[in-house]
């Protein structure tokens, strides 16, 4: 299975790295990754990660100003593409079409070619203009999947909160990984 993975320039760029070192340890399935000019600024302020680093952890690395690279296509075949974090602006590309860099082109493409494309938005608060947008993306096909921790799973760390979520979102390609505390229902939660 072939995966694009974009980290743009919002805040929680942890969960895009999170996501490839998992996908690293998932059988079959080979990355491709781009990242916008501020997903690169808010790796260098919030983490101890070079970009160069965490390039290296995909299959392919892209940059976002080559739209002429193969996931440009409609023709590259891939299962679908994950935007962690998904900043405003990139989710206002998506919706308007406006493929003026790698990240909003391959994720255009991805929708075009009604392949799944899930968007994890960290914004908050939330205005009208934020929530019109998600929802169109959503009306578009994509996913919308903010980074909201389960405190069911009863996170410890800040790690769990970041791993549970990653866990997440491999689910909604079918990738399995124990980086999810699943819901046991409530008789089995209150007991323990």
């Amino acid at each position: 299975m072939r995966l694009i993975i974009g980290i743009s320039g919002a805040s929680g760029v942890i969960y895009g790295i999170r996501l490839l070192e998992a996908l690293r340890q998932a059988a079959g399935v080979e990355t491709h990754l781009v990242i916008s000019n501020g997903g690169k600024i808010n790796i260098a302020l919030e983490t101890h990660w070079k970009v160069r680093d965490v390039e290296a952890l995909a299959d392919v690395a892209h940059s976002d100003s080559d739209v002429a690279t193969t996931i440009a296509s409609g023709s590259f075949r891939a299962a679908g593409m994950i935007v962690a974090p998904c900043s405003m602006k990139t989710l206002s590309a998506i919706v308007n079409s406006y493929a003026a860099n790698l990240l909003a082109r391959a994720a255009d493409v991805t929708l075009k070619e009604g392949r799944r494309l899930v968007l994890a938005p960290r914004e908050t608060p939330l205005h009208s203009g934020h929530l019109r947008l998600m929802r169109e993306a959503a009306l578009m096909g994509a996913i919308i999947a903010p980074p909201v921790p389960g405190f069911y799973a009863k996170p410890a760390s800040v790690e769990d909160v970041v791993n549970h979520t990653v866990g997440r979102l491999m689910d909604l390609f079918g990738l399995d990984t124990d980086l999810v505390r699943r819901w046991p229902g409530g008789k089995e939660a209150a007991q323990g």
